[in-house]
């Protein structure tokens, strides 16, 4: 259950601090006043995506926090423990956004910074959130398997899931087959360059390192005369006449004198004396290295000519030898898949009959069990809309055999469903998109969220302006439903409507005002006449009156009256 909710510099919001508790709360105020912003902030909480833009302008970066109580066998738990989380510190866990004006987006969940990923499949568990964009994804027929297939809970998507990971087999065999079957048409040609490809690489005999090897010795022989040059001035320097070794070796004759007499210089000799060993050492090495060098031309042109068949070879293949290398390993396996294809292609083909006698078992299985939880969920729906004022309404799950033929296997299935409803007696049923107006949309949604916070057990629910388009005994009829969903869980709901507001255990009042030329957002908890004045104003608009103030307070007792059939 949300506990807190802290909110600093996130759009128009500079800071506000909320308490919730146990119940339905609701949340109004005028059009832009920033009910939907606090929205976008717990979907934040919940993992959603951050942007620069929640940023208030001025600020360096937005921040949300927001505190829950979870119970011992919350299903936000298992993520966090396989995490790394003890199970004693997650009684409460606090989350936390950082977002900077650069973009950039933090998560900490209990102090410890946590993976996008990780908050993703934590936050949903903790918070459902139900906008305006969701009644869009119920026209969204490629949707509503999802519904089905997660209403009809873990049979269901058990079975879905090893259909799927034989679907992934079954699919990369299928291409590999279609490919192969595309390659025959034009076999000869693609043989032709594969084979001259592997030849060339095959011919050039190339071994990692040597491109490097071969640029280090080019170096050496193409400055041979710079190299001797400088090697004999060294030696002459060292060796010479008038050389180092010569003057050193005079100097330590000059020092080994004083040393007879002053033996505080014999330090100082011995330095000179191990010098000039050195010296010699150094000479010896570089008559070593004249020796032993030879300019060949004729090794200079064989490396030049190694050097420039790898460039050209990298210009075809590949930026370096072992890019090359691989380009070659791939051209072997495809030559093997051309020179081998009919080989190949009855493996293929039996593995692919395989797969599908397996894909064709558990599709079928899929079938029988979707259809018997789309029984019960046309059932469940047609209560919940008979709640919602829409009791003539039929709902169904309509299959579509046709126009697929049964060999032919999709990522979920061989199903094809899709949601229909008919709201008035007599008439047929059509598809939602042709039908359903926004009012029987927000209802049906309702009763879908009703059905389903039963299967996922969220504890927090959030309504942002799902009474869009309704008004009268339907507004009615949805308050009624959210306040008797508040018996069994916490609520949150942004409305324009009276008739949700005044059912109400918490209502909260959203206003802003601008101080100093910048605009702020205020969230203020209303008391009793506060939720008078705020359900007049909804009443009757920008003038409140005795007669609104008095309809408002009967609205309000009638809504506890109605409340007590709910036991809490």
């Amino acid at each position: 259950m949300l506990k807190e909710l802290v909110i600093r510099h996130f759009a128009i919001i500079e800071e506000v601090h909320i308490a919730f508790d146990h119940g339905f709360h609701v949340l109004t105020g005028e059009t832009g006043a920033g009910k939907s912003i606090l929205i976008d902030a717990l979907g934040l909480v919940a993992g959603g995506r951050a942007s620069a833009d929640f940023v208030r302008h001025g600020e360096g970066k937005a921040e949300i926090e927001a505190v829950f109580e979870l119970d011992p066998e919350h299903a936000a738990r298992a993520p966090l423990v396989e995490w790394g989380f003890d199970e004693e510190e997650l009684d409460q866990i606090i989350i936390r956004r950082e977002i900077t004006a650069q973009g950039k987006s933090t998560c900490r969940i209990n102090g410890r910074v946590v993976t996008l990923s990780l908050l993703k499949q934590v936050g949903p568990r903790l918070i459902d959130i139900s906008g305006q964009h969701e009644h869009q994804s119920l026209l969204k027929t490629e949707e509503h398997l999802e519904w089905l297939d997660h209403f009809g809970g873990e049979e269901i998507l058990s079975l879905r899931r090893q259909y799927e990971e034989i679907y992934v087999s079954y699919d990369k065999v299928k291409r590999q087959l279609e490919q192969l079957r595309k390659n025959q048409r034009d076999l000869d040609r693609r043989l032709d360059l594969l084979r001259f490809q592997a030849d060339e690489i095959e011919a050039a005999q190339l071994t990692p390192g040597e491109e490097e090897a071969l640029e280090s010795e080019h170096k050496r022989l193409a400055s041979a005369e710079k190299l001797m040059v400088h090697s004999a001035k060294a030696y002459e320097y060292l060796n010479g006449e008038q050389g180092g070794i010569s003057l050193v070796q005079e100097a330590i004759s000059h020092l080994s004198q004083i040393a007879e007499v002053d033996e505080s210089l014999e330090n100082v000799a011995e330095l000179a004396r191990s010098a000039c060993y050195q010296l010699e050492e150094a000479a010896h090495e570089i008559a070593r290295y004249q020796d032993n060098f030879e300019f060949d031309p004729k090794r200079l042109y064989e490396v030049e000519e190694r050097i420039h068949l790898i460039h050209q070879l990298k210009r075809k293949y590949g930026d370096s030898i072992e890019e090359i290398l691989a380009y070659k390993e791939q051209v072997d396996q495809e030559l093997h898949e051309l020179e081998n294809h009919e080989e190949i292609e009855a493996e293929l083909s039996a593995k692919c009959r395989q797969y599908t006698e397996q894909l064709k078992e558990l599709a079928q299985k899929l079938t029988s069990k979707r259809k018997k939880a789309a029984s019960a969920l046309e059932t469940r729906v047609e209560q919940e809309l008979k709640d919602l004022n829409m009791g003539s309404t039929v709902f169904h799950v309509a299959f579509f055999p046709e126009p697929y033929r049964h060999d032919v296997f999709y990522a979920h299935g061989q199903d094809q469903i899709e949601f229909q409803i008919a709201p008035n007696p007599g008439e047929p049923l059509k598809p939602l998109a042709k039908i359903a107006s926004g009012g029987e949309l927000s209802r049906l949604m309702l009763a879908l969220k009703c059905i389903f916070t039963e299967v996922n057990r969220n504890d927090t629910l959030v309504f942002d302006e799902i009474d869009t388009g309704v008004s009268g005994r339907a507004a009615q009829a949805i308050a009624e439903k959210i306040a008797f969903l508040s018996n069994r869980h916490q609520v949150l709901c942004v409305t324009h409507l009276p008739q949700v507001a005044c059912m109400a255990d918490c209502h909260m009042y959203i206003a802003k005002e601008v101080l100093q030329s910048k605009t702020r957002t205020k969230v203020k908890k209303l008391d009793m006449e506060g939720r008078t004045i705020e359900l007049a104003r909804m009443l009757g608009g920008v003038e409140v009156t005795s007669t609104t103030r008095n309809h408002a307070r009967e609205m309000i007792r009638l809504a506890e009256e109605q409340k007590k059939q709910y036991v809490r």
